[in-house]
Parts: structure tokens; C-alpha cells; sequence
């Protein structure tokens, strides 16, 4: 079953995954994705690792609790998924191309 494996091979590679998950790591603390709404009455900025790192309200808002609860969630998931995107594309270009989140196929 392991006839030909080569372990001094396999160490390499497993060094060279455990190198690109660190520099994908550390890509994706240093970007900073931010989502609208409400014509920009409500700003949401995450980091790329997920992280919500600043909330901007209009003031304009601060009466209404509705409203701004409304477009606060809004924003937030709207920044959720450019930080899931975003993890998506850094991924596939920090392999190769190869989209690792398609179960085996390779390109989307």
C-alpha cells in the first residue's frame, strides 16, 4: 500500500502545506473588508479572518431602532460573506488555481 513512498517527501510537503496555511493566515488578518447599508447609513468593517473590526452609525439613525437594527444586520452579513469570499479567492490563488472547497474537481 506505501510501496515508493518516500517520508523525507512527504515531510516536505506537509512543511510546504503548514508554510502556505501560515501565509494564508496571516493575508487574511491584514485584509480589511467593509459593507454598506442603507445608502452607507450604516458601515460594518471586518478583517479577513471574520473579525467585525469597526461599526460606523449615521447619527440620523440613533432615533430609530428599528431601522437601525434592520440595516445593522444587513451589513454584518453582507460583511460576512466577503470575508467568506474573500478566504474563497485567496485560497485558490494561494493553491494554484485549484479551488479547494469544490470536492475534488479542481476550477469552478
Amino acid at each position: 500500500m506505501f510501496e515508493g513512498l518516500n517520508m523525507g517527501d512527504l515531510g516536505k510537503m506537509l512543511e510546504e502545506v503548514q508554510q502556505k496555511a501560515k501565509e494564508f493566515e496571516e493575508k487574511s488578518a491584514s485584509v480589511e473588508l467593509t459593507a454598506k447599508s442603507g445608502g452607507g447609513l450604516v458601515k460594518v468593517t471586518a478583517n479577513g479572518k471574520g473579525e467585525i473590526i469597526d461599526i460606523d452609525i449615521d447619527d440620523s439613525l440613533l432615533e430609530d431602532k428599528e431601522a437601525l437594527q434592520i440595516l445593522l444586520i444587513s451589513a454584518v452579513n453582507d460583511v460576512i460573506k466577503m470575508v467568506e469570499d474573500n478566504k474563497k479567492s485567496t485560497a485558490m490563488s494561494m493553491f494554484g488555481g485549484v479551488n479547494p472547497f469544490a470536492g475534488g474537481s479542481g476550477q469552478n
